[in-house]
């Protein structure tokens, strides 16, 4: 439920690198463009737009990974926050338990905490025997349960979940899906970005569409999901590929 209080705000924000040009010359190369919103206690938010829009490196600006290149993003001074995402980072050489353990020290748990939690993520993750065992032995689905068990299991101010996980068979699959979903339509603070604004709709309380990473749309979920459908639409008609599905 939206409390009204602003947990997270992104003002003027842009964002960009440089590259080479056949070897020599360097070009810098915008991606987030006066990129300006808020995140309210409560809601689920919801970030649209085509593969390549800017979303993903947003979301690295929202959990402090990298800064930006100009403008700034505020929020109260212990806020946690995790990005839920197959390329979660892990220790390789460190098993599940000691990467779960220091994930959850990382959101702000104390140790006591920490390890107070450490045997329902492994439940979930349904790991077993490979909980204890190094990451790098892991499948890339295993990696995945895992950084999804802890993610979704870890109590965090803002929890960033980055596109339609894939995390194991059908049957874990659909556990992951249900418990993401009562994580959703709970009190807990999410921002959901996804290129299926059909997915988007769904989910999410309030919505912005990014386009060449600029704001093309923001406000109530199905007005900018159905301005982002019919964009797509029309790409449809010239020759593109939908992203609404």
């Amino acid at each position: 439920m939206t409390t009204g209080d602003i947990l997270l705000s992104v003002e003027d924000v842009e964002y960009g690198y440089n590259s080479r040009v056949w070897g020599f010359k360097r070009v810098s190369i915008p991606v987030l463009k006066d990129v300006t919103f808020e995140v309210r206690r409560g809601e689920t938010l919801g970030i649209m737009g085509r593969n390549g829009c800017g979303k993903s490196s947003l979301l690295r600006i929202l959990n402090g990974v990298v800064a930006p290149t100009k403008g700034k993003v505020t929020h109260p001074k212990h806020i946690s926050r995790i990005l839920l995402t197959l390329g979660m980072g892990f220790d390789k050489e460190l098993s599940g338990r000691d990467n779960a353990l220091l994930a959850a020290m990382l959101q702000g748990y104390t140790k006591k905490q920490a390890q107070e939690s450490i045997e329902g993520i492994k439940e979930f993750s349904e790991l077993g025997q490979f909980f204890e065992r190094p990451v790098r032995t892991y499948s890339s689905g295993m990696r995945a349960r895992l950084g999804f068990s802890t993610a979704l299991l870890t109590e965090v101010d803002l929890l960033m979940i980055d596109e339609t996980l894939s995390v194991g068979d059908q049957q874990f699959n659909k556990k992951a899906e249900k418990a993401m979903m009562e994580k959703i339509n709970s009190e807990q603070t999410v921002v959901f970005v996804s290129h299926s604004g059909a997915q988007v709709n769904k989910v999410c309380s309030r919505a912005l569409w990014l386009e060449d990473g600029v704001i093309k749309a923001e406000g109530d979920t199905h007005e900018v999901a159905n301005e982002y459908k019919q964009f797509m639409n029309n790409l449809t008609k010239k020759g593109g590929k939908s992203a609404w599905q």
